[in-house]
């Protein structure tokens, strides 16, 4: 856990500088600025209107009287993805979009979901519920 942690905060960074600076030196400062403030740009819009949109099924759901599971999971892709995005740099960048169109995100929702079902049937993970 703590080689993937270190992986994570200090690779990745590392990874993304490289790019970075591979990138401009091959097409230059100017561009290389554009395209990451182009991404964020992007990804702020696609942040703001798939949560808006997953904000209104989520009410919908409830008023129905149903618990908005898969909602919930799109929003906290929706969340990671924008935050994600916020990281400067082109493999995060790519991420953060992909968690933020609906149809990469349930690919990811799907792993998830099994990931998830893996860690109750093998007894990594116990579900309580409280009822009052």
């Amino acid at each position: 856990m703590v080689a993937k942690l270190i992986l994570l905060f200090v690779g990745l960074p590392f990874l993304e500088m490289v790019i970075l600076i591979k990138l401009g030196a091959e097409i230059g400062f100017g561009p290389t600025l554009l395209i990451v403030i182009g991404t964020g740009v992007l990804g702020a819009a696609l942040a703001r209107s798939q949560g808006l949109s997953i904000w209104l099924q989520i009410q919908q759901e409830l008023q129905m009287g149903r618990m908005p599971a898969e909602q919930l999971v799109d929003g906290l892709l929706i969340l990671v993805g924008g935050i994600v995005l916020l990281t400067p740099g082109l493999i995060t960048d790519f991420l953060g979009l992909l968690l933020l169109i609906p149809v990469t995100r349930n690919l990811f929702k799907l792993w998830l979901w099994r990931k998830f079902d893996e860690m109750v049937q093998g007894g990594q993970s116990d579900i309580t519920f409280f009822i009052r």
